[in-house]
């Protein structure tokens, strides 16, 4: 009698390949929000870490001086205007006044010489101009005090000096490599294109200026103005060297508050929330102009 054996078992079948499909579309959708979610926080934190400095800047300007300097710090208190009160009182208008006019004077001409040159060395190339381009920012490669002595003299020897337009010429000078550079990259990304039927149309070079190349750069010359008066808004060393009572700027009327009785920390951060105030608003009513300009050419 033949013993009948019971028939193997089935393998398993194998998954349809539309339900792997299926479960890879439920599971990426979660990774990719965990990885964004990650990469938000990570951006928070780091956000925060580089903000809080100027956050705590701003607090301790509305503290007592024996708040602003306890340790542990003093997190509980109540808000005084007493510091602000004591920078007006310290004649702050002058010192703001001057960073203003050096500042906007220098950005200026800065913007009018540096549109000129970087279009000679983007849309109409002049000879040998990567030297020229290299020449350009290897000024910036000299140290601000291997110049003082000699610039010192001249403008002692000129009676420009502690002017207000001595700073806005060495402003000029040493934000112009900068701009040249920036307002060229801006200029490379004008469509060539666009010139040829200008021309083809019959626009002089003047026309071409105004109506096509300018009003196309113009988030990049907003971005190079801004960042230049940033620049010349934070500088210390020319101003510190090549004034005294006249033309001194904010950044020296902050070493003020710094003497041989000590810190002044609540006083010094009210006046550093004053003096960076300007530049602040100046940013946030042209971050649109500056994030375009910034951002020119990155997409195509």
């Amino acid at each position: 009698m033949t013993k009948v054996l019971p028939p193997p078992p089935e393998a398993h079948a194998p998954e349809p390949a539309h339900a792997v499909g299926r479960r890879r579309v439920r599971r990426a959708p979660l990774r990719a929000r965990l990885g964004k979610a990650g990469v938000a926080a990570l951006a928070w934190a780091a956000a925060i870490v580089f903000f809080f400095p100027v956050l705590w800047m701003f607090v301790s300007g509305f503290k007592q001086e024996a708040q602003a300097s306890t340790d542990p710090p003093t997190f509980l208190f109540r808000p005084t205007l007493d510091q602000f009160e004591a920078i007006l009182g310290r004649d702050f208008a002058p010192f703001l006044l001057n960073s203003l006019m050096a500042s906007v004077g220098s950005t200026l001409l800065v913007i009018v010489l540096a549109t000129p040159a970087a279009y000679a060395l983007s849309l109409a190339p002049i000879r040998r101009w990567k030297d020229s381009l290299f020449f350009f920012i290897s000024t910036r490669m000299m140290p601000p005090v291997a110049i003082i002595l000699p610039l010192y003299i001249i403008a002692n020897n000129v009676g420009l000096l502690d002017n207000v337009t001595l700073l806005s010429l060495v402003y000029t000078a040493m934000n112009l490599p900068i701009a040249v550079w920036m307002i060229r990259s801006f200029l490379l990304e004008v469509p060539r294109e666009t010139l040829e039927a200008a021309r083809v149309d019959g626009a002089t070079f003047g026309v071409e200026i105004r109506r096509i190349i300018l009003p196309m750069i113009a988030p990049g010359l907003a971005a190079t103005a801004l960042i230049c008066f940033i620049f010349a808004w934070n500088e210390f060393f020319f101003a510190v060297s090549l004034t005294s009572t006249r033309a001194a700027t904010v950044p020296v009327f902050l070493t003020g508050f710094i003497t041989s009785e000590g810190l002044f920390l609540a006083r010094l951060s009210a006046a550093a929330t004053m003096a960076a105030l300007p530049v602040i608003l100046a940013g946030w009513f042209a971050q649109k102009w500056l994030v375009r300009g910034l951002t020119l050419g990155a997409v195509k």
